[in-house]
């Protein structure tokens, strides 16, 4: 029969998919892939030479792991990656990273199906 609720995380992350998430590219170099993702984010601690305790926030995407192909070959995220997302006539441009020696993705769930990628803001484009 198998596991029940593996089929329903699985299940779960279509619909994930399916209704909660917008299109982006994804980008390493000269490859790109266009991908579903749903929008979210972490917030980081990490104290400074002083003591003080910085929280910084990161934009995250959500992505099938699967949906993750760059050069015809499955991917990894790797920190220096780039995210465009498009709104409008805008596109927001962000680097794959994570502050104070994060890690710049996670898995998102149990099963390895979703990968949860940080990211940093760095700047728009004007739609062509």
């Amino acid at each position: 029969m198998g596991d029940l609720l593996d089929r329903g995380a699985a299940w779960l992350e279509d619909q994930r998919t399916r209704h909660l998430s917008r299109a982006i590219t994804y980008v390493r170099g000269g490859s790109s892939v266009v991908l579903q993702a749903t929008i979210g984010r972490t917030e980081f601690e990490q104290a400074d030479e002083y003591g003080a305790l910085r929280r910084t926030q990161s934009r995250d995407f959500l992505v099938l792991a699967k949906d993750l192909v760059l050069g015809g070959a499955a991917a990894m995220p790797q920190s220096g990656d780039r995210i465009r997302e498009a709104e409008g006539a805008r596109i927001f441009l962000y680097e794959v990273m994570a502050p104070g020696g994060e890690p710049p993705w996670r898995y998102s769930d149990v099963s390895r199906r979703t990968f949860r990628v940080h990211t940093k803001f760095i700047g728009t484009e004007s739609v062509s």
